[in-house]
C-alpha cells in the first residue's frame, strides 16, 4: 500500500477588511459625484429652465452661472471619481455645495428647502472628509 501525500503551499488568508478599505474611498467618491454629474447633465438638457431658475433667485449673469455650475458638477464630478487632484476638486465642489445651499435653498421655513439646505451641508461635510484624507487608495 502506497500513501500519497499532496504537497500544498501555504495560502495567505484573504483579509476582507483591508480589501474593503481599499475600495471604499472610490465607492464613496462615486456616490458623492453621482448627484453632481446627474444635476449637471440635467442643466445641459434644459439650459433655458436652468437659467430661469438661476435668475429667479436674483443671481446676475445666469448664462455664466449656468456654465460654471455645469463645469463644477460634470467635470468636477468626473475628476472626483477619477481620483485626480481629489483634495482640490473636493474643495471646489464643497464650496459650490455651500453656495448652492445659501443661494437656492435659504427659505428654511419651507420644509423642502430646509431639507435641501441641509442635504447640501451634509454633502459638503462628506467632501471635506475627502479634503482631509485625500484619495487614500483605489
Amino acid at each position: 500500500m502506497t500513501i500519497t501525500t499532496i504537497d500544498t503551499a501555504p495560502v495567505a488568508p484573504v483579509n476582507t477588511a483591508s480589501t474593503l478599505e481599499a475600495w471604499l474611498p472610490l465607492v464613496g467618491r462615486v456616490l458623492i459625484a453621482a448627484i453632481f454629474i446627474i444635476s449637471g447633465l440635467s442643466k445641459i438638457a434644459d439650459p433655458a429652465g436652468s437659467m430661469a431658475y438661476i435668475a429667479s433667485v436674483g443671481l446676475p449673469l445666469p448664462a455664466v452661472a449656468l456654465a460654471g455650475a455645469i463645469l463644477v458638477e460634470v467635470v468636477g464630478g468626473a475628476l472626483l471619481i477619477s481620483g485626480y487632484k481629489v483634495r482640490a476638486v473636493a474643495t471646489v465642489i464643497a464650496l459650490f455645495s455651500l453656495a448652492t445651499a445659501a443661494f437656492f435653498h435659504n427659505n428654511l421655513a419651507d420644509q423642502n428647502q430646509f431639507i435641501h439646505f441641509f442635504k447640501n451641508i451634509a454633502i459638503a461635510g462628506g467632501l471635506l472628509q475627502i479634503v482631509a484624507f485625500g484619495k487614500t487608495r483605489a
